[in-house]
């Protein structure tokens, strides 16, 4: 593989956006050599691990150009890479100068990991007897991370360099970007506290969940660094990330106190009055002093490696901590969710299947008349119902509608008004809002007119797939790993595959995608009573389209019949399904009925029937008309 060609400057696109990012990259390239650095490394993640992030800690996006939501950006002083996972290999491809830096599709033969990458780098400088000095910000990986760099990196002559200094927010502060292209503000929106009605559990108990956990691991201090965490375990919610409720802040919980380490002028009185007499609320700078002064009096420190940034683990090791190695309670207990929870869940996503079932008959009927739409015709409409719903707070994420052959590009997140939708062409909407109380994720691919046969067999396939997974009983301690190749099985069987996982977890009126559970070939989690998984199977083309089907989930306990084995053997292994809370139509005009077994069949129907009955009494006499005619099949 050819992994260490030279880009030259002579060969640089004319283009100002290419002249631009050369600025950049020749000004951060001026950072490497003051901190005597061979190269420098961006992941997407920000200090607090957010997937979504604040303007200001767009720095990956903001260096390279590139804008998915997930992907890692590598410099050295003659190169630079951009390395994404399938969902982005096209997005990559359109946004990245290929004179600039090399787009590495990770997956694809013949394209490096960071890590391979940093291997031959550290290589080839120790041929020359030379150490190749690679910068990080610690606080923007995590320990694992870290180890894994380490583990992979230390006896191949790469020596991994912490640099507190953010080098990205060193450019980003300078003339001529400081003036053109100022970091905006961040953490100044309101926080606001949900009521127990709401959440379904206080923060008094959640407290006392925690430390209980923290006793048994013998851990006298537990720092939180992901905002999710923050924002379940206090029962607040914020707006400081756009379609996350989260707000900007750090905090600790130890056996007696607990602290919120935020933007303190924005928390009001009716916060202030929630956390009395349980957290101190600090300002946001206060994090490492008060954490470096708490290890001083106890040295027990709880860190889960996965969920916190090396920054706060060199700090911790600094004050000579004695560090206990344990999964985050609060990421279970998160993901585990209460029966209030599922109830909100269940009413917020029922409203955004209404929206997204009106949206669907407004599409087919604008195309019927001959008018004619545009994809940003389409997330208006979808936007604009979600906004007309009670307790609607924000999207979920970025509305995606793509038709045609953007539909094959998966996170398509800005809707074009100039891209048309077109007779014999796909149309893949995936939207999801933030309703008071809940989160919602669903996705649907229709045909614009009459349907090809391909399109149909290719529709078919994945529904296929979505209706296998989805009616897939499982024994209590099945993983995400496992029902992911379930999933897929039948499309193997067709010599199909999708490059993303089947699934994904989602929070209660948090961020749309959560650990630890999912579906997929990576997740070795097991999928645990009340959590909520999305199931999403798809399939890509360049060029051709996409086809994506998703419905939310949350795993319950199989019912059992009271002369059943199950029931008269106490002892025996639990088993859970899967129940949806979502309720859209599919598009009957792409279901080739020939293919779907009996099973297949009767889920379907059944489906369709609970689509029909939950949706009806909020529909008018002819909205309820076009669901049955939708719903038949």
């Amino acid at each position: 593989m050819v992994l260490l060609q030279t880009l030259p400057a002579e060969s640089l696109s004319p283009s100002l956006e290419s002249k631009e990012t050369a600025r950049k990259f020749a000004a951060l390239r001026s950072q490497l050599a003051k901190h005597k650095l061979d190269a420098y490394f961006v992941p997407s993640a920000d200090e607090h691990l957010n997937e979504y992030l604040p303007e200001a800690k767009q720095r990956r996006q903001w260096i390279s150009g590139f804008t998915g939501s997930a992907g890692d950006f590598l410099i050295s002083t003659e190169q630079a890479w951009v390395f994404v996972d399938s969902r982005y290999y096209e997005q990559a491809d359109m946004q990245v100068d290929a004179n600039l830096q090399k787009v590495c599709k990770v997956g694809l033969e013949e394209h490096p990991t960071v890590e391979e990458v940093l291997e031959e780098l550290g290589q080839n400088a120790a041929k020359q007897l030379q150490t190749f000095r690679l910068g990080i910000d610690p606080f923007t990986i995590t320990v694992a991370q870290y180890r894994r760099f380490s583990e992979r990196l230390s006896d191949g002559g790469v020596q991994i360099v912490p640099i507190i200094e953010n080098l990205v927010d060193a450019v980003r502060s300078q003339s001529p970007w400081i003036e053109s292209e100022p970091i905006p503000p961040f953490g100044d929106q309101p926080v606001i506290t949900l009521p127990d009605s709401v959440t379904g559990e206080s923060l008094a108990k959640k407290l006392e969940r925690v430390r209980e956990v923290m006793g048994k691991k013998k851990a006298a201090i537990l720092p939180v660094t992901k905002l999710d965490q923050i924002a379940w375990l206090y029962n607040l919610r914020g707006r400081d990330v756009e379609c996350n409720p989260v707000f900007i802040s750090y905090a600790i919980v130890t056996t007696t106190d607990a602290y919120l380490f935020t933007n303190t002028s924005r928390i009001d009185d009716p916060v202030r009055q929630a956390l009395a007499g349980q957290v101190q609320i600090l300002d946001y700078e206060q994090y490492i002093p008060i954490l470096r002064s708490l290890v001083a009096e106890q040295k027990n420190v709880l860190v889960a490696i996965a969920q916190t940034t090396y920054g706060t683990y060199l700090q911790l090791k600094d004050v000579k901590a004695k560090i206990v190695g344990a999964e985050h309670p609060i990421e279970t207990f998160k993901a585990h969710k209460n029966a209030v929870e599922i109830a909100q869940m269940q009413q917020a996503n029922l409203k955004a299947s209404l929206a997204k079932t009106l949206t669907l008959k407004w599409i087919e009927e604008q195309i019927s008349v001959g008018n004619t739409i545009s994809e940003r015709d389409v997330a208006n409409k979808i936007e604009g119902l979600y906004k007309q719903q009670e307790g609607f707070y924000d999207l979920s994420f970025p509305t995606i509608a793509g038709t045609g052959a953007n539909g094959s590009i998966v996170h398509y997140s800005n809707p074009n008004p100039d891209c048309k939708l077109l007779h014999g062409e796909l149309l893949l909407l995936d939207s999801g809002s933030q309703f008071y109380g809940g989160t919602t994720d669903d996705t649907r691919a229709i045909s614009i007119g009459k349907p090809t046969e391909e399109q149909c067999d290719r529709y078919t396939e994945v529904l296929k797939s979505h209706i296998n997974c989805a009616m897939q009983k499982f024994p209590k301690g099945t993983t995400g790993s496992q029902i992911d190749g379930i999933a897929r099985s039948s499309m193997w069987q067709s010599g199909l595959d999708f490059g993303h996982g089947t699934g994904h977890g989602v929070g209660v009126f948090l961020n749309v995608h959560e650990g630890p559970n999912g579906i997929s070939k990576r997740v070795n989690q097991s999928l645990d009573l009340g959590t909520i998984n999305s199931i999403e199977p798809g399939y890509y083309e360049p060029q051709w389209g996409g086809i994506r089907l998703e419905n939310l989930y949350f795993v319950k306990e199989v019912a059992t019949e009271l002369d059943s084995p199950q029931k008269s053997n106490p002892n025996k292994t639990p088993w859970y399904e899967f129940e949806s809370l979502t309720y859209i139509p599919f598009d009957k005009k792409l279901i080739d009925r020939s293919k779907l077994n009996p099973q297949q069949i009767s889920w379907l129907e059944s489906y369709y029937a609970a689509v029909v009955q939950k949706l009806s009494p909020l529909l008018t006499e002819e909205e309820t008309i076009w669901l049955n005619q939708a719903c038949s099949f």
